[in-house]
């Protein structure tokens, strides 16, 4: 049985091409890996839909990235005099390490977004950080998938099905996206190309309404039990990858639950994109909750600071001046991963550190709060 988990993927080791780990190409040259920074060329801008468009970047030091289906990297653009931080995920796929493209929906009034359709163009540099995030079937053996998106959710899955098509995998894949209307389906002649190309591949578009299409022939509402069971009978036997809005990701998990259906086999991306994007979160801490109070010294500007157990690393050091990279607040985007030099922290996190890196020292500010004095390295 070939399954995400044991896909082959090249790996370069003095010259020699081998086959490794799961789904990693590190190519020949340097490598950009997770947490690391790199500045980013664009390469190419694709309009997508009306209001969605790929940019496709590559390092500036020709490195490859190596990442897994899914995952996603942070930006960090200069807008207005300002670093402003934000999670993409990699619309590419992991196959092709020297060029690698986030798609990007314009959110009304979101400062990146918007910044992004009106002013990025081939040639730019940008900063970015590596790789994150564990929304990947990497590790979730499985034949028989079904991807659940909605709106500019369809990304990781097109990462997804992008891989599996290079890899030329023996997968059975059914590829269920929601959107608005027949013209706001993102990546649609491509997928229908793919299907056409891929055996195993069945792709399944489901809009609110026709809007401008004379012509429509899938099916027209919103995803509910009746039309899944009918579009995807065997859907109890697949593990299921699941990414959009939040509202979205509730509904597919109330039409899941009525059905019985076993949510071992259940994933989703663990974070609203939309808010991710566009209005990071920072923790304030109340002052008449505060008990014990610690000391926290930046290594690297000697500055010192001091801040009660029941806040967050990250929120003290921005009260405190220091700058700090970081994006999401909630654990998930690896943005403020940072080495924790001396002292101990509880830290909750939701998937944006591994524990290799928590073993090496690393630990993420946005949801670590102290235990002691702190040294940590900024």
């Amino acid at each position: 049985m070939t399954t995400f988990e044991n896909l082959p993927s090249a790996k370069n080791i003095d010259a020699i091409q081998r086959f490794t780990d799961p789904m990693t190409w590190v190519a020949c040259g340097s490598q950009w890996n997770s947490g690391e920074q790199k500045t980013l060329q664009c390469c190419a801008v694709r309009q997508e839909t009306h209001d969605v468009r790929t940019f496709i970047f590559r390092c500036a030091d020709f490195s490859a990235l190596s990442f897994e289906p899914g995952q996603f990297i942070t930006i960090s653009p200069v807008i207005g005099g300002q670093t402003i931080a934000r999670c993409y995920t990699l619309s590419s796929s992991p196959t092709r390490p020297f060029a690698f493209s986030i798609t990007v929906k314009r959110v009304p009034g979101g400062a990146v977004s918007n910044w992004l359709h009106d002013n990025l163009k081939p040639g730019d540099n940008l900063r970015a950080s590596g790789p994150a995030g564990s929304f990947t079937p990497v590790g979730h053996p499985a034949a028989k998938l079904l991807y659940l998106s909605a709106g500019s959710g369809v990304t990781p899955l097109m990462s997804m099905t992008r891989t599996a098509a290079d890899m030329a995998g023996n997968l059975d894949i059914v590829f269920v996206h929601s959107a608005r209307t027949p013209a706001d389906i993102i990546f649609h002649e491509e997928l229908k190309r793919m299907q056409a190309g891929m055996t195993g591949l069945r792709v399944i578009n489901i809009c609110e309404g026709f809007g401008d299409t004379a012509e429509w022939r899938q099916p027209i509402g919103r995803l509910d039990l009746p039309l899944l069971s009918q579009q995807v009978p065997d859907f109890q036997e697949r593990e299921i990858f699941t990414c959009g809005p939040q509202g979205y990701m509730e509904a597919v998990k109330s039409v899941l639950r009525e059905a019985a259906f076993d949510f071992d086999h259940y994933h989703q991306e663990s974070f609203d994109i939309t808010v991710l994007n566009e209005e990071p979160l920072i923790e304030q801490a109340s002052p008449s909750d505060q008990q014990d109070v610690f000391t926290v010294t930046l290594s690297r500007s000697g500055r010192t600071f001091s801040m009660p157990g029941n806040q967050t690393v990250l929120s003290a050091a921005k009260k405190a001046g220091a700058i700090v990279p970081s994006s999401c607040s909630q654990g998930v985007c690896g943005t403020c991963k940072t080495a924790l030099l001396k002292g101990t922290v509880e830290m909750n996190h939701n998937g944006g550190i591994r524990q290799r890196e928590i073993d090496k020292g690393l630990r993420l500010l946005c949801c670590s709060k102290p235990t002691s004095d702190l040294v940590i390295d900024l």
